[in-house]
């Protein structure tokens, strides 16, 4: 596994980059209530922060299919063929990052005293963790 991705760093970058983006599907998806709390948003905003985080769900669910399903389905491939999904995942981090930053630092709709950063911290840095696997493992992704 560890030479599908360059090396043990690359592997790590991998699993804290999805591991994050299981940690917020399951705040949105299964502790709805508190994640809304956490942040001061209305309980009615349930059903759209339950969607957003079924995107982490889906993603992550892909990452776990890359890294254990794909190699036994179809043989010694690695991560050959997967530049789509990776390019999407740091194009999804980018856009999160730049709205973010708009929405904290510009438009300030919606914010409140609970209003933090992380906002922006989290999909930068997500962001930056996608771009190094992009960069890291573009001769692995690309057929």
């Amino acid at each position: 596994m560890i030479e599908h991705f360059n090396g043990i760093i690359y592997l790590i970058i991998f699993t804290i980059h999805f591991l994050a983006y299981a940690v917020y599907g399951y705040r949105c998806i299964v502790s709805t209530k508190s994640f809304l709390d956490q942040y001061g948003v209305d309980h009615s905003a349930a059903i759209m922060t339950r969607f957003f985080g079924s995107m982490f769900l889906g993603s992550t669910l892909m990452a776990l299919y890359i890294i254990f399903i794909r190699p036994m389905i179809h043989g010694d491939v690695g991560l050959e063929n997967t530049w789509a999904f990776f390019n999407l995942i740091f194009l999804q981090n980018l856009s999160a990052f730049l709205v973010g930053f708009y929405s904290i630092k510009i438009n300030k709709l919606g914010t409140n005293e609970k209003t933090s950063v992380e906002g922006i911290i989290a999909p930068g840095v997500l962001t930056l963790l996608s771009a190094i696997l992009c960069y890291g493992l573009a001769d692995k992704m690309y057929p």
